[in-house]
């Protein structure tokens, strides 16, 4: 879905929709901002405005239509006007594996690409037991980190330590 609020509102969909009972999810990073001439610390959506909600159609239509700034989110290209979904597995995954981590690092589409992605691994053991996929290659970089994605919406990077760390 889409959250067309600002990052400085005081009540966005993913708090509002949380208290209504659904479950949302929305990945999340710290900003200093300046909010009536103070600084705060404040967690705030990494895309503005992607939020997802585990929930069907007929349970969200309500809440579209009492909120304004709540849409859904529609593919480009396809003529048929339904919801972009995501499957239950990747989106298990990827809140499974970016929970791991303190300060994961947030990607949009696009901006990975095919020189940043580096072996392809299995982790054995610690929390990311079972998980398979590429590690992230940026020059300079010290600590190993796997790509977990969502294709279309959000790519992360986890830090895994290099003892979980099995070679494919």
């Amino acid at each position: 879905m889409r959250d067309l609020k600002r990052r400085i509102c005081n009540s966005l969909a993913v708090h509002d929709l949380t208290k209504a009972g659904l479950e949302v999810f929305t990945p999340m990073t710290q900003m200093v901002m300046t909010i009536g001439g103070r600084r705060q610390r404040r967690d705030v959506p990494v895309i503005q405005d992607l939020l997802f909600v585990h929930e069907s159609k007929q349970t969200l239509d309500p809440f579209v239509e009492l909120y304004s700034t709540l849409q859904y989110r529609f593919q480009r290209g396809k003529s048929v006007n339904e919801p972009m979904t995501v499957r239950d597995a990747e989106m298990e995954r990827f809140i499974r594996a970016v929970s791991t981590d303190d300060t994961p690092i947030y990607y949009k589409p696009g901006e990975i690409n095919e020189s940043m992605y580096g072996r392809t691994v299995r982790i054995i053991g610690g929390p990311l037991n079972g998980f398979e996929g590429r590690l992230l290659s940026i020059k300079g970089m010290r600590k190993r980190r796997l790509i977990v994605e969502i294709p279309s919406f959000i790519t992360a990077a986890v830090e895994v330590s290099p003892e979980f760390i099995q070679p494919l």
